[in-house]
């Protein structure tokens, strides 16, 4: 008995210097890989969807694009869409179907505020909240625990695209911060880096065609969305 006492204290204690070297040396590089610290404090569409989140990662890549080539490949995301330019043997594991595109598709840039996209069978289903082409796209979970929003930035180098999610754990006890701390937040982070370098990839080969892929079918139109009710939406067309 003393000896698996001796055991689950070990245990714990290794757990919770674990826990307490990654708050300290490497989680704030893991919730904000790539964004300066104005950006990581800087309001973007979606954040008032969800004031008060348990965990908030922004993240960023410098782009040699302008945000009309970027946008095509942002607009198409999602399973059975353009995929997620990211591992898509890890996201399949997990049933997303996923499979990134190396090419714009055409069928899949008429995205509009309230579509929805599954992530899979039991996966949330992602609302499109904010449309706001070449400037910002915001996804929000439909149970609201999850608000993911894409923000296109100039540069003198290019343009920044940064991501921002921000998440409520359900039945957010101690066990289970500390489970997401050092597991999921890494993991999100292997994920989120590949997706963002995926895109600058992308985009930076890409040529644009002759016509901006930014065009407005007559007047601007307000969104119906309840979740933006006044952002506003244009159709895209290639």
């Amino acid at each position: 008995m003393n000896r698996m006492t001796a055991g689950a204290v070990g245990a714990v204690s290794a757990a919770a210097g674990l826990a307490a070297g990654y708050r300290v040396l490497a989680r704030e590089k893991c919730l904000h890989w790539g964004a300066s610290a104005e950006e990581a404090a800087r309001a973007m569409p979606g954040d008032g969807l969800l004031p008060e989140p348990d965990v908030a990662t922004t993240r960023a890549v410098t782009i040699s694009a302008a945000p009309e080539a970027i946008w095509p490949w942002l607009v198409q995301i999602g399973p059975g869409r353009g995929g997620a330019y990211t591992y898509d043997w890890i996201e399949n594991l997990m049933g997303l179907d996923m499979h990134s595109a190396d090419e714009i598709l055409p069928q899949f840039q008429g995205l509009a505020a309230g579509d929805v996209t599954a992530l899979g069978e039991k996966g949330p289903r992602m609302r499109v909240a904010v449309l706001d082409p070449g400037h910002a796209l915001v996804f929000v979970s439909e149970d609201h625990h999850w608000v993911w929003a894409f923000g296109l930035y100039p540069a003198a180098e290019g343009t920044r695209l940064v991501s921002r999610n921000r998440i409520t754990v359900p039945g957010n006890g101690p066990v289970r911060r500390l489970a997401w701390s050092l597991v999921m937040e890494p993991g999100s982070l292997v994920m989120e880096r590949k997706m963002l370098l995926g895109i600058k990839e992308r985009a930076e080969r890409t040529p644009l065609p002759p016509s901006s892929l930014l065009v407005t079918n007559g007047p601007e139109q307000r969104s119906e969305s309840p979740y933006a009710p006044a952002v506003v939406t244009r159709t895209l067309e290639i």
